[in-house]
């Protein structure tokens, strides 16, 4: 914990110094799928940032309690309280349970995550399982005069809480145009003004999902359930709220005057958000229609999709961006993302082929003295994950050198090298080598065979036999690998 972390706060629009409220302890809540549909790329992209924070406060020796909610209820069409609740829809689209769609497409989330690498939670709560919370929460707000019953619904009054408080604040938004116009819209509506939102809906006689309440049966709206959980898991105060950032508005502000109303004050000192994935500069998601899911991306089986990519190749291509930046879409960028990936699980299994020597080189001690603490600087600095990535290629361009025998490495130097590379890239970016740890035995038994048959070139050079000594370069050449003779003898590596 010597290190001093940046985050980017949303609410205060700057880069603050992370003090936890209870250090060591560290409370952090991220909003999670609304489980309807299969995980798609725009999935990955929040959950894999905050894997990374999870991971990388772990590192630094806080105790993290990491809370990420499933929405299994309340989430209709429509962020306007409008629309069918869409796992109902779904199903009775496909003539089930609404729980057993909500059970089905979790299963297929939690597999997808395990497939990038991205740990589980500390607590993963569901929506349903905490309706006695949400009911409470709309309790506490109407006791404090914050909101209003409507025909057996329960509604936010955003214009006397922005009287007294303001609302907003993680936005920017102006409500006065809203509300005016709202005015204009008296009467067509159970709801004060359009800016009001639900805090519970009383549900209509089709509506499947319903729970008895002190107002109707109904069901709570899409925002109380992590004000509810978040409060529930990490009390009235805790550090990071994190999400992606199409749910700064209305969802988050909306947590923040939930809070406010029920309690007197905010709850979250830190809000982060990751920006999108897009396709053709728009939002990938479901509702859009434009989602490719993960599964076709590891099968290739989407239109969009030269070939098939790896879930470590899709965890590289996320983190090659910062997290608060965009990231299009394309087969160009998740090829490149594929090489990038392969020339660091490279550079990681060359570090087994690098000879030691009595001392290090110049070069060799500059880079090798710096990479830790370069690593470190640009994770401290808002997650600077694609700093972290070029100073891991600048080390695995020192270990080519390495092997090809151009600059000199010491035991000691070696062996930092080694732990600083995987810290940062196993332990801190979370990525994994896809060939497996089953292949390891696969990997030296083949680096033998390699080796054997240089040394059947090297007796062909001694016994002037150029024809077999090119033939077999040649043909190692084909096949992908790029010898080297050296002062030192033959090296070897995959081109």
């Amino acid at each position: 914990m010597k290190q001093n972390l940046l985050i980017y706060n949303t609410l205060t629009r700057s880069k603050e110094l992370f003090k936890p409220l209870h250090a060591p302890h560290v409370g952090m809540y991220v909003c999670g799928p609304t489980v309807y549909g299969d995980p798609h790329l725009g999935h990955a992209r929040p959950a894999i940032t905050f894997d990374v924070l999870f991971r990388y406060l772990k590192h630094l020796g806080y105790k993290v309690r990491y809370v990420r909610n499933i929405t299994d209820v309340g989430h209709l069409e429509h962020d306007a309280d409008e629309g069918d609740d869409k796992i109902e829809k779904k199903a009775r689209l496909e003539q089930l349970e609404p729980m057993e769609i909500a059970q089905y497409y979790t299963n297929r989330y939690h597999k997808a995550m395990e497939m990038l690498n991205v740990l589980p939670p500390s607590i993963e709560p569901h929506a349903t399982g905490h309706i006695i919370e949400q009911e409470q929460l709309v309790q506490e707000i109407l006791d404090n005069g914050y909101a209003y019953i409507s025909n057996g619904s329960v509604y936010f009054d955003v214009e006397k809480y922005d009287r007294d408080h303001h609302y907003g604040i993680l936005s920017g938004r102006n409500l006065k145009d809203i509300i005016n116009k709202s005015r204009e819209l008296a009467g067509t509506s159970e709801k004060h003004n359009q800016a009001d939102f639900a805090l519970w809906k009383k549900a209509q006689p089709e509506h499947i999902m319903r729970w008895p309440s002190p107002w109707s049966d109904g069901f709570p709206g899409w925002h109380c359930e992590c004000t509810a959980m978040g409060r529930k898991y990490l009390g009235a105060h805790f550090d990071i709220h994190g999400g992606g950032m199409d749910l700064i508005f209305p969802h988050h502000e909306c947590e923040i005057a939930q809070a406010v109303a029920s309690q007197g004050d905010q709850m979250v000192h830190y809000w982060m958000h990751n920006n999108m994935i897009t396709i053709n500069g728009q939002k990938m998601g479901k509702s859009l229609g434009n989602f490719i899911t993960l599964e076709q991306f590891f099968k290739g089986e989407h239109d969009s999709l030269e070939q098939a990519y790896s879930p470590m190749t899709i965890r590289f291509f996320i983190l090659s961006a910062h997290y608060r930046g965009t990231v299009d879409f394309s087969n160009d960028a998740l090829k490149a993302a594929q090489k990038g990936y392969d020339r660091l699980m490279n550079g990681i299994a060359d570090l087994g082929r690098v000879q030691v020597a009595k001392g290090s080189s110049p070069d060799t001690q500059k880079v090798v003295r710096a990479l830790r603490q370069r690593c470190y600087d640009a994770m401290n600095d808002d997650l600077q994950t694609p700093l972290v990535i070029s100073a891991l290629f600048e080390a695995c361009h020192l270990v080519n050198q390495l092997v090809d025998h151009k600059l000199k490495i010491s035991a000691d130097d070696l062996q930092e090298l080694t732990e600083t590379m995987r810290l940062f890239t196993f332990d801190v970016l979370g990525l994994q080598n896809n060939r497996g740890a089953n292949n390891e035995a696969r990997e030296k038994a083949y680096g033998k065979i390699v080796d054997m048959v240089l040394e059947m070139r090297q007796k062909a050079k001694e016994a002037k036999d150029w024809a077999t000594s090119d033939q077999i370069r040649n043909t190692l050449t084909e096949a992908g690998f790029e010898v080297n003779d050296t002062k030192d003898g033959v090296t070897w590596k995959l081109s």
